[in-house]
């Protein structure tokens, strides 16, 4: 971790470098501020979840366009991450675990930060943004993305330690952690300290003349569920419901299903002696796992708040892009799974928006906020709808080109096929038109998505599998393990998924060995849950759902 004042001389003599770089840039170029959000569902009142205090990002999406289908490619950190970050499946970084890096694992591809910093940006990564570890270099992709060295929180290091005070009033390294904050060590969370850098950093460039993109990675809700024990006040257990659908789909092909290892590793649900791979959890822990997941959303919320509130007070917040997105959604006991690893929507799925200023929103007045700090314990706050909505099934792999185009940087162009040589390119579709609201404006680059019917709207995602039934490995199998991959279509009408034979050393996929297959129709079994897939002709959609 970079300490902040030497992360802030470091800054200042990158800012001298790169206004050589601007004087082919656009006049007066907007910002960007990309809020990433590790394991959030949409699981948000402006969502329409109002069981959720989320009062600080439902302000954000009434100012903003706000996606209501937006899907991950993979949904696991590193994967998903390093898939939106460079605009490429993960059949192109070749990265379905987290143990390569993708410039050489599979081509030097070139990321969202890196496309802005080589257009005279400022780049600047606080927080989780890129997954820590191999997948990224160990250096969150540095130099290539980032004009200062990434900013880590001290305090990172104890979240999987043993700071949770348990009945017996011991410390335990659990799932459900609320803590008092003025007792764990350095006494404060990662994320505080991340919202506190990043105030930092946009004070510093309020008086700079260069554009900057900020990444802010925020880790809640991911476990363990360790956030100040105020926050359990907004979600007393008797107001928390079980997931509507809480047991596993009789006709769910075991290789669906993930056996939520992780969670079995903490020890408060070892202390439940579970069964595996299919549990349950006793009811009255899925109801503390739902309350902690909650309350870790409505803390995520107030660190949105007290960003976007100092952007505001920087009067920043007419010059600058804001998208808000996480790396994939989270299980909370629909068809008995407890975490990510699977191809339903309920992981898959994720919140997308953008503000943009003077497009999605008025430029505020002079004066006025547009995003003045709510807390979500005042019952008296409004909930807010959201500005605009679309409602098509979009990707994350679609945030390359989208924010690129919003900042008016020329739109890198669609990848061939194969693209492994290609550096720049992107395999999502470009959403500007989405922007447009109905002006009759069109931008100079016409995307093939453009006319397209919603029905032939397409998002993928794929999970891997290194065998046929739950494993000990089943939820993070590394490359070499990998036998089967579950690729997956929803569409407007259906999710279809094919579990088929995988080799990892070639990297291919064997469609003519079809290990299981499903099928859920969104009208009727939104939940899905009833499998249809060996009710059609040897597994093959009906005409009727062809795309």
């Amino acid at each position: 971790m970079l300490p902040p004042c030497r992360g802030l001389l470091w800054l200042a003599l990158v800012l001298g470098s790169v206004c050589s770089s601007l004087e082919s840039a656009a006049p007066d170029p907007l910002n960007v501020l990309l809020i990433i959000v590790d394991d959030l569902r949409p699981s948000l009142g402006c969502y329409g979840d109002q069981l959720i205090r989320s009062p600080n990002i439902d302000q954000l999406a009434s100012h903003s366009l706000l996606f209501q289908n937006a899907f991950a490619q993979q949904a696991v950190c590193a994967p998903s991450r390093v898939s939106f970050l460079t605009g490429r499946r993960p059949d192109t970084t070749r990265l379905y675990d987290f143990n390569s890096y993708w410039r050489v694992h599979a081509g030097n591809f070139s990321t969202i930060p890196q496309y802005f910093k080589e257009n005279g940006y400022v780049t600047m990564s606080v927080g989780k943004v890129f997954h820590p570890g191999i997948s990224s270099n160990h250096s969150d992709d540095s130099p290539y993305s980032w004009s200062i060295p990434p900013y880590h929180p001290s305090s990172e290091k104890y979240e999987n330690t043993k700071t949770c005070r348990g009945p017996d009033g011991e410390l335990h390294a659990n799932l459900l952690c609320p803590v008092d904050v003025a007792d764990v060590p350095e006494g404060t969370l990662p994320d505080k300290q991340s919202t506190e850098e990043a105030i930092r950093l946009l004070e510093k460039m309020k008086t700079s003349t260069s554009p900057f993109f900020l990444a802010v990675g925020y880790h809640k809700p991911h476990i363990p569920f360790r956030y100040p024990k105020e926050f359990q006040k907004l979600y007393p257990l008797e107001n928390i419901t079980l997931a509507p659908d809480p047991q596993v789909p009789a006709g769910l092909p075991p290789v669906a299903y993930n056996p939520w290892m992780d969670i079995r590793q903490r020890e408060d649900v070892q202390a439940l002696n579970l069964s595996m791979p299919y549990g349950p959890i006793p009811v009255d822990f899925q109801r503390k796992i739902r309350q902690s997941y909650f309350a870790s959303v409505s803390y995520l919320d107030t660190q949105v708040g007290r960003l976007l509130s100092a952007l505001d007070d920087l009067q920043l917040a007419n010059s600058t892009i804001i998208a808000f997105t996480s790396d994939h959604g989270w299980a909370l006991g629909e068809h008995g799974e407890w975490a990510k690893y699977s191809n339903f929507d309920v992981t898959t799925r994720v919140p997308l928006m953008f503000y943009v200023p003077g497009r999605t929103a008025p430029f505020p007045d002079a004066g006025e906020k547009l995003f003045s700090y709510i807390d979500p314990f005042d019952p008296l706050s409004e909930v807010m709808e959201p500005g605009r909505q679309a409602l098509d099934l979009v990707e994350l792999l679609s945030l390359f080109p989208t924010l690129a185009g919003l900042a008016g940087l020329h739109v890198p162009p669609r990848c061939p096929s194969p693209s492994f040589h290609v550096e720049l390119c992107r395999e999502g579709q470009n959403l500007l038109k989405y922007f447009r609201f109905g002006k009759g404006t069109h931008d100079s680059e016409e995307d093939p998505y453009f006319h397209a019917n919603p029905r032939e709207l397409i998002a993928y995602s794929q999970y891997p599998r290194p065998a046929d039934s739950p494993q000990w490995n089943s939820d993070k199998p590394s490359l070499k393990d990998i036998k089967v991959m579950g690729y997956s279509i929803r569409t407007i009408d259906y999710r279809y998924t094919v579990w088929v034979s995988f080799n990892p050393d070639e990297f291919l996929a064997n469609f003519s060995d079809v290990h299981a297959g499903e099928l859920y129709l969104v009208d009727s079994d939104p939940l899905q849950d009833h499998n249809m897939y060996n009710d059609t002709q040897g597994g093959d959609l009906p005409l009727s759902l062809m795309p």
